[in-house]
């Protein structure tokens, strides 16, 4: 019996994505699909499965030996920002070497649409921009609860009004019509942080009506985590929407070990019935905006009015009253590292502490992050260095949560210092968490970046390898797959990630990528 392929992989060890244990395989791709899993025996020996396949005249376009090699479903990331960098770098080379064929999009609340200005005004028009570029890994749009209120009510901080909460409403039906997976929540950053729960259950619910997931950077992560977690189990119950609660983590040494507490309240959620999940990123540094420190207060109106705030000698007073109590709490200025800024008196204090600059200034630490906002006009990215790797490895090891990035940076080399995830997530996760510490075995490491992402996603073809399944496949050395990429020096590749299919087609091959960019919103 023969099987009519386009590419033809034979002899790997096979993790199909399900948690199922490994078992060599040879398997067929053909149009963009798998056809054909034809199963030897598992690495205990024992005798596998074949699978029926159709008869027809081979025709081979390409055969890969696989001896050596781990074949999986193509990793799909979660948590990503990348719809603000894939324009610019649609070759997406960081996800490629990590084994990564999705990026769910939109998070935060942060998505380039809707938007009363500019190219991609919607998400048709996203999509279409974006397609234009020739990805090379596919994009799952989410729609940002921050750019629904943006476009409805600008960054006033105050409730919505009836008819502007129905805008927001029919914003989010609109996108959900043109094929966003869900709808987003940054509660924690401006215009977000300034809407009420009821505003959020409203969306939620209509999010629901359109079968979206919801998937929410919650209110607080540091001193009032629970609480937060506890808004957002709210949330799904009185909206019935799918919830996933976005990189869970308990910041600041006050507040470690919370992460029991939290994954104890989604466990109940869930036997109560409830569509609850999380995510996690394999590393004890957070990235965010500098600005997520300051009051709320201080964000109403947007980066300009923070500016102005800034320049007056008492509101300043007041911002900085208001951040001197989460110094050595949630706020760690020896853990909290300029990543990139644009030009000005800072700009060579990219990769050091707010505590250096303090040190450097003679100044409070409180007032250093007030110092460099100013001087950059508020956009200063940063990596803050304050999780426990007991709590990582909690949430890690619980079977709700899905590996994910929160990285957007796709290219190497480029400027700032940005946090290592975008380079390494995926790997680390298969070297250091599986391989050298044996945190997880191997086939649940998989399942977590595979099947349960492409189900919190509704993706049903998709995170799994089994004939009519479409081909986003990854091989990679077990032995050797790995993430170089550290805090001190992240422009660094994965290693050890040999072939990606996208789509059936080659988008690395041998370690290298091809000049295929098969990947499409």
């Amino acid at each position: 019996m023969t099987v009519p392929h386009d590419v033809l992989i034979t002899g790997a060890t096979l993790i199909d994505g399900t948690g199922a244990p490994p078992r060599v395989a040879d398997v067929a791709v053909r149009d963009g699909r798998v056809v054909h899993v034809r199963a030897g025996t598992d690495t205990d020996g024992a005798a596998g499965a074949v699978t029926a396949a159709p008869d027809g005249a081979a025709r081979s376009a390409r055969v890969i030996d696989a001896d050596g090699l781990v074949l999986t479903p193509g990793f799909i990331d979660l948590h990503s920002h990348a719809d603000f960098s894939v324009l610019d770098a649609p070759d997406a080379e960081a996800c490629l070497r990590q084994g990564v064929t999705t990026l769910v999009t939109g998070n935060c609340g942060m998505s380039p649409f809707p938007a009363a200005h500019g190219p991609t005004p919607d998400l048709a028009g996203f999509a279409a921009a974006v397609d234009a570029a020739r990805p090379a890994v596919n994009l799952a749009p989410l729609v940002g609860h921050g750019a629904l209120r943006a476009a409805v009510l600008g960054q006033e901080r105050r409730a919505a009004g009836p008819g502007e909460l129905e805008r927001m409403r029919a914003l989010l039906a609109e996108a959900a019509r043109q094929g966003a997976f869900g709808l987003s929540t940054g509660l924690i950053y401006a215009p977000g942080s300034f809407a009420g729960t009821a505003e959020v259950v409203a969306l939620a619910s209509e999010a629901a009506a359109h079968g979206l997931l919801y998937a929410t950077h919650m209110r607080d992560e540091g001193d009032r985590l629970i609480e937060a977690v506890e808004e957002a189990l709210n949330t799904a119950r009185a909206s019935g929407v799918r919830l996933q609660i976005s990189h869970l983590k308990a910041m600041g040494p006050a507040n470690h070990g919370k992460v029991a507490e939290a994954l104890a309240l989604i466990d109940a959620a869930v036997a109560e019935g409830h569509d609850v999940a999380c995510d996690v990123y394999p590393y004890t540094a957070s990235s965010t905006m500098l600005t997520s420190r300051l009051p709320d207060w201080a964000l109403d109106g947007g980066p300009p009015a923070l500016m102005k705030r800034l320049a007056d000698p008492g509101t300043r007073e007041r911002i900085l009253a208001d951040l001197r109590p989460a110094v050595g709490r949630t706020f760690l200025p020896e853990g909290i590292v300029i990543a990139a800024l644009p030009p000005g008196p800072y700009a060579g204090r990219v990769g050091d502490s707010i505590a250096d600059i303090a040190e450097d200034g003679g100044v409070e630490p409180a007032a250093a992050v007030l110092d460099v906002l100013a001087a950059h006009d508020a956009q200063v990215m940063i990596v803050n260095h304050a999780m426990a790797g007991r709590d990582v490895d909690a949430v890690l090891r619980h079977p709700s949560s899905a590996v994910a990035s929160d990285g957007w940076v796709l290219r190497a080399p480029g400027d700032g210092h940005p946090h290592p995830r975008n380079f390494g997530t995926f790997a680390r996760v298969l070297g250091h968490y599986v391989r050298e510490r044996d945190v997880l075995p191997l086939a649940e490491a998989v399942r977590k970046m595979t099947s349960l992402p492409a189900a919190r996603l509704a993706l049903r073809d998709r995170g799994t390898v089994a004939p009519g399944q479409v081909a986003d496949l990854a091989l990679f050395d077990p032995a050797t797959v790995t993430d170089p990429a550290t805090y001190a020096d992240p422009w660094r590749y994965a290693t050890g990630v040999r072939h990606v299919l996208v789509g059936g087609e080659l988008a690395l091959y041998d370690g290298e990528p091809t000049d295929l960019r098969p990947g499409r919103v």
